[in-house]
């Protein structure tokens, strides 16, 4: 039996990276004969109050702890035949765990990762120690992988610099299990509801569009939602919030009948998978979303989503989606059907698979 040991940031079910890039998978490995180990670099309770204000020592002395439990996790590392790293096996420094498993102990080291993680990208959360991220590691770890797991063509393009075995891994959703909209109950609002969902890191992408949707308001009535981890720092007429929570994501979803993804062009954003558009669509949600990297792979505009640009397209789409309930019905079909055929857990297990063979 091979054995498989998985490296990862957060705990297990927490992070939406870890859930929907490897976590989903696990059942489908251990049914193949492989055995699984899980490790992850923070603990339940430094994860709990790693993004609230303060907490300073509790969060440094958790992060200390994660790189105590790596070091002596190396001393197990000839047990394993791979070594699945998402994202990172440190969040700081030099990527010293992944030498010592790609050059030292020779084991093959799958390297996964769904950003362009290469880029600084600080946040007001992380900006007193970005200067210890040491953003050069992502070339590295390329280099020294056995195989490695791009979440989109553009990541494929950046790894294949320094590594030539490189897959498109895309993203994918539980359509079986959790994004199926056939399997829960949801009461509709008495409005048609346009809606993002996001974290508070990425909830600046909506502020320009919001001109559009209080021009729209005064057209067509109708309810904007926000389902994130903080509430947003905007207020509009018909602004609603709901704060996500995992038990109640697909519920919350489905409230929505229109789901938007606005972006910047820029390499960040080329970088992303389109994960809010593919949860839109396995839900029969239509997807309105910016033609930014791999969105433009995911949807064929008017069939299963529609791809809007500038402003003027933002409001038309949004006005015709509004006043045809039959249209957003077709294009929502549409967009499931896409997701169960090329973005699905069932349609990529084979694809997922050949990481370890």
């Amino acid at each position: 039996m091979k054995k498989i040991l998985f490296l990862f940031p957060y705990p297990s079910g927490t992070a939406g990276s870890q859930r929907f890039r490897f976590e989903q998978y696990l059942d489908f490995l251990r049914e193949k004969g492989f055995q699984i180990t899980l490790k992850p670099f923070l603990d339940e309770k430094t994860w709990q109050i790693l993004y609230k204000r303060g907490h300073t020592l509790q969060k440094v002395w958790g992060i200390l702890r994660g790189f105590i439990r790596r070091l002596w996790l190396l001393w197990q590392i000839p047990r394993y035949d791979y070594v699945f790293v998402h994202r990172e096996a440190t969040p700081l420094g030099f990527p010293l765990v992944e030498w010592i498993i790609s050059k030292v102990f020779r084991k093959k080291m799958i390297f996964d990762f769904d950003d362009a993680i290469w880029l600084p990208n600080t946040s007001e959360v992380n900006k007193m120690i970005a200067w210890l991220k040491f953003h050069q590691k992502t070339a590295l770890i390329c280099a020294w992988a056995y195989k490695i797991s791009a979440g989109n063509r553009f990541l494929a393009e950046y790894a294949q610099k320094f590594n030539p075995n490189v897959f498109i891994n895309p993203t994918t959703i539980d359509t079986e299990n959790w994004h199926n909209p056939y399997r829960f109950q949801v009461k509709k609002k008495h409005l048609p509801v346009i809606g993002w969902t996001g974290t508070h890191s990425t909830i600046q992408y909506l502020e320009p569009l919001l001109p559009v949707l209080a021009k729209i308001a005064k057209q067509k009535a109708f309810l904007f939602l926000v389902i994130s981890d903080k509430p947003p720092n905007f207020q509009i007429s018909n602004l609603e919030y709901i704060s996500w929570q995992k038990e109640t994501e697909i519920q919350d979803l489905m409230l929505l009948d229109i789901g938007i993804m606005p972006l910047v062009d820029d390499e960040w954003a080329r970088g992303k998978c389109g994960f809010k558009a593919l949860q839109y669509m396995a839900l029969e949600i239509v997807p309105v979303i910016s033609p930014v990297g791999v969105n433009t792979e995911i949807v064929q505009n008017g069939y299963n989503g529609f791809l809007c640009q500038c402003e003027q397209e933002w409001e038309q789409t949004l006005l015709l989606l509004l006043e045809n309930t039959e249209l957003r019905k077709n294009v929502g079909k549409n967009a499931r059907i896409t997701i169960l055929e090329r973005y699905s857990v069932v349609a990529n297990q084979k694809n997922f698979e050949q990481f370890f063979d």
